[in-house]
Parts: C-alpha cells; sequence; structure tokens
C-alpha cells in the first residue's frame, strides 16, 4: 500500500509524456502505475485532466538573508516559492556579509531550518582568499559564485589572470562555479566617460561588449582550469553569439531569466525603476535573438534572479538610474511565466520541465533526487489544470517586494497543488500546513 497515489494526471517530465499513476512513501516516488491498474493507498488525488511536472529547481535566487531581511528572508521568500510551485531554491551568497567562509554558510544552513516553506539549497561565494575553499567543499553548497564586475574588491576577479587562478583552486573538486559575465574595465571607463546618470549610461557601462567577453573569459579559463562553470543570466545577441561559438570548449552551461524573455529596454519608460536590474534590458533585436536561443535549445537553465526590494526602497529618488536597488522578484512567478512561452508556441511543456526542473537539478548537484517524475526522486511536484486559466496579480504577490512586472498577465493553465517531497504544501493558491522544507546539499 503506498501512502499517496496521485491519479489520471500525464506525467511531463523533459523527456516527454506518459500517462501513469503515482505511488508515493516515504517522501520518494516508489513506482509509476498503468492507469487503471488497481492499487491501494491510504490517500488518493484525483488528478484527472491535469498534468503533473517536477517541483520546478529556481537556480539563482536572493532569499535576502541574514542581514537583509527587511527586503525578505526565508520564510517570505520560501512562500512565494512555494505558491509559484518552485520547489527547490538556489540561495546566492550576496546577503550582509556574503556567504564567504564555511562558518557564514554553516550559520546561514541553522538561520534557515524549521523556516523554509520548500527545499533550499545555499552557494557560496568566491572570495580573494582562497584558502577558504577547501572548508566550504566540506559543508557541500550546491555552488560558488565567482564575480567579475560590480562587486567589492574583497570579491572582484578583474581579469583573466584572476579568474583563471581561482578556477585552479577548484581543480578535482566536484562541484559548479557560477560566473557572472561582466567587465570591469569597461564599467569603469564608460563611468568616467558618462557620469550623466541616465538609463543610456547605465547601459552604456554595462554593454553587451561586457557580456560577451566575460563568457569569453570564463570559458576559456574553465577550460584551461579543467573547471565545471555555469554563466549566469546572458540577455544580448553578442552574448548568445559568443555562447554559441565557444561552449563546446569547457564543461559549461548557461541561464537567462524570464524578464529578458519579455522585456526591453523601451520597457523602462513605462515600468521604471521596478525593471531595473543588470545586465540592463537590451534592445528589442536582443530580446528576439534570445527567444530564438531559447527555442533552438542553446540556453540551458532559466532561473528568477529573484531579488526583492521594499516598495519605498525603489521608490526613493536617486540621482543616478544605475543608483536604483537592482533586482525583482521572480519566485512566485517562475512557473506562471514560463508557461505563457508554451502559451505563444516558444517552448512545450517537456521543455518547461527541463529549463526549470531537470536541468538546474543535474546542474547543481540535485539530479539524482530532484527534477524528474521517476521512481527513488523526492515526490515534489505541481498539478497543472490546462482547463483553467490564471491572471498574474500584484494584489496576490506574497515577496515583500509587493509586486511582479508582469502583473495583469493571463495564462492558460492553473496551478492547483504542489507537492513537497510528497505532502501537499499548497492547495487552490494558499498554502497548507507546516513549514517542511530542508536545506539540500550537492550530491558527490
Amino acid at each position: 500500500m503506498f501512502e499517496t497515489l496521485i491519479r489520471g494526471a500525464t506525467i511531463v517530465n523533459a523527456e516527454g509524456f506518459e500517462r501513469r499513476d503515482v505511488g508515493i512513501t516515504n517522501g520518494r516516488i516508489v513506482a509509476l502505475v498503468a492507469p487503471g491498474e488497481t492499487v491501494s493507498a491510504r490517500t488518493v488525488f484525483d488528478a484527472a485532466g491535469a498534468y503533473l511536472l517536477p517541483g520546478l529547481v529556481d537556480a539563482h535566487a536572493h532569499l535576502r538573508e541574514p542581514g537583509l531581511t527587511h527586503k525578505e528572508d526565508f520564510s517570505s521568500g520560501t512562500h512565494a516559492a512555494a505558491l509559484g510551485g518552485v520547489t527547490t531554491v538556489l540561495d546566492m551568497p550576496t546577503d550582509e556579509p556574503w556567504t564567504a567562509t564555511a562558518d557564514q554558510l554553516a550559520d546561514k544552513m541553522a538561520m534557515a531550518k524549521d523556516r523554509i516553506h520548500v527545499d533550499v539549497g545555499l552557494q557560496s561565494v568566491v572570495s580573494r582568499d582562497l584558502s577558504r575553499i577547501p572548508g566550504l567543499l566540506d559543508l557541500a553548497p550546491v555552488s560558488f559564485e565567482l564575480f567579475t564586475a560590480d562587486v567589492p574588491d574583497d570579491f572582484l576577479f578583474a581579469t583573466l589572470d584572476a579568474v583563471a587562478e581561482a578556477l585552479k583552486a577548484f581543480a578535482g573538486a566536484d562541484t559548479l562555479i557560477g560566473i557572472s559575465p561582466g567587465d570591469q574595465s569597461i564599467l569603469t571607463g564608460s563611468t568616467l566617460r558618462d557620469r550623466s546618470g541616465t538609463i543610456a549610461a547605465f547601459q552604456a557601462s554595462r554593454p553587451p561588449l561586457a557580456e560577451a567577453n566575460g563568457i569569453a573569459r570564463a570559458l576559456v579559463a574553465a577550460a584551461s582550469a579543467g573547471t565545471r562553470i555555469h554563466v549566469r543570466q546572458i540577455n544580448s545577441e553578442l552574448g548568445v553569439e559568443t555562447w554559441g561559438r565557444l561552449r563546446g570548449m569547457a564543461d559549461a552551461s548557461v541561464e537567462t531569466t524570464p524578464q529578458n524573455l519579455f522585456f526591453n529596454a523601451g520597457d523602462y519608460e513605462m515600468h521604471g525603476a521596478n525593471l531595473k536590474a543588470s545586465p540592463p534590458l537590451r534592445s528589442p533585436h536582443d530580446v528576439d535573438a534570445l527567444r530564438a536561443a531559447l527555442g533552438a535549445g542553446l540556453i540551458d537553465i532559466v532561473a528568477t534572479d529573484h531579488a526583492p526590494h521594499t516598495p519605498a526602497e525603489k521608490a526613493t529618488p536617486c540621482a543616478a538610474f544605475a543608483d536604483i536597488p537592482g533586482g525583482m522578484p521572480g519566485l512566485q512567478t517562475l512557473l506562471q511565466v514560463m508557461l505563457k512561452l508554451v502559451d505563444d508556441g516558444l517552448i512545450a511543456l517537456p521543455d518547461l520541465v527541463r529549463l526549470c526542473a531537470r536541468n538546474p537539478a543535474e546542474r547543481f548537484g540535485l539530479g539524482r533526487r530532484k527534477g524528474k517524475i521517476a521512481s527513488g526522486y523526492d515526490a515534489d511536484m505541481l498539478i497543472l489544470d490546462p482547463r483553467q486559466s490564471n491572471t498574474i496579480a500584484n494584489a496576490d504577490q506574497v515577496s515583500r517586494a509587493g509586486y511582479t512586472p508582469f502583473d495583469g498577465w493571463i495564462v492558460q493553465a492553473r496551478l492547483t497543488s504542489v507537492f513537497l517531497r510528497g505532502r501537499e504544501i499548497v492547495r487552490e493558491g494558499e498554502l497548507i500546513g507546516p513549514k517542511v522544507g530542508n536545506i539540500v546539499t550537492r550530491e558527490s
């Protein structure tokens, strides 16, 4: 007898569709049962006519704890994630303080205990003190993050030599290094040339050239060092072209974000500070190129860069556009916006699972338990009803940011239930039950 049986749904994995009922015991999927086969279970969920997807894995989010909890914290951020069908959140290390030492990582793990609604994997930052790496590796963070521009000096690797030397420190380590592709020399030079503080000056300081050079540098350095890397949120045609030409040089993957697949620089006129983030939004031509790359399979992962700020922070007047706090919420809307891409015909449901569940789980060391509906995997699943539509609304957002740039968008499907390790945690848009999220670490 199973503890739980979900019957009647069509399973959607990255490989395609399958009609099976799902048996769950002890938080794991233990059987995929042929439709109509007689089995018994203590609890049965009838999902006839619906799709059953793996829970999403957001590979790039900022939960803002410790130190920035007026913006978000473990509880509020994972609440938003749960409502959006994200059952595993991979949390970036740029809080206050940045997660740069083993003690800081251990403290962060302890802070999250018993306070998270979904599972959370933690990421550590690479600091200039490379002697910290072995102690951090012992705690198995899901990734290390290396920055090449626009960060404090302690965490800045501004040259090819610096990036290469940092990657060499990971030789032989079973881990992943996320690299944000910028160019500090362009940022510095542009800022000296244009101090106007305009949107145009912000865009010029972080142009496609900087992204492309950052991608090339990351791939060449990774090839030289023999390390596994993940290139963060590209969004320009030049960046896509560079990635396409050089990606085979190293063990590398790449991500983009939902906002960069829909918005362009002209949208600053309407949304202003609410869309301000880095990298800046690009031209419509760049958006078209990015969408084409997604449709062609050149993009491995779509992640949100969930980076909330309070409404007051976004509304505070700044002398320069670059000084506006950068980032926007995204955890609660990831599934909905990806479904909009399905509605648009750019991707299909199995592509959504590949980009937002299977690939991030596999790449960040969780691929034997997350990202797939199969025997032995965690029973993290979403029931999606294609017979209902859903409207994204500011009023429904639970992040402390209090808004979404996708307000008013209509999606032709509705998330009706979310399961975390076999326990239903969301029903019809509402949290049910206690916080049952765990800290997950990279599998060796």
